[in-house]
């Protein structure tokens, strides 16, 4: 896994080439390592991403975002149409760092 760590967030990116794996992993990893964390999920590579795939990252994605850290999947081959409002999928980089950046600014605000 490629990790790449800023004051606000940190990316995650699979190294490998299987989603389920990745998605299990990050399961496991994130509440012991990057608890307290914002959290981007590089999935660009995954340019044939299905329902069914952003589904694996639903649990994850849910727990993290109790804690009241964000936690965004970066992919631009989904159909927005598609993604559930419990999930937060963007379709760059750039705009995943903006989301982090908008809701600590709602964090700070108290909302």
């Amino acid at each position: 896994m490629k990790i790449r760590s800023t004051d606000t967030f940190v990316i995650l990116e699979d190294e490998k080439d299987d989603i389920k794996d990745f998605a299990s992993y990050l399961e496991f990893i994130i509440p012991k390592a990057y608890k307290g964390q914002n959290i981007i999920v590089n999935l660009l590579k995954y340019s044939n991403m299905s329902l069914q795939d952003l589904l694996l990252f639903l649990k994850i994605s849910t727990s993290h975002r109790k804690t009241k850290q964000s936690f965004i999947l970066v992919n631009n081959d989904l159909d927005i149409d598609i993604v559930p409002p419990e999930i937060m999928v963007v379709p760059t980089l750039q705009e995943g760092e903006d989301v982090v950046e908008m809701e600590e600014i709602e964090r700070d605000l108290g909302f």
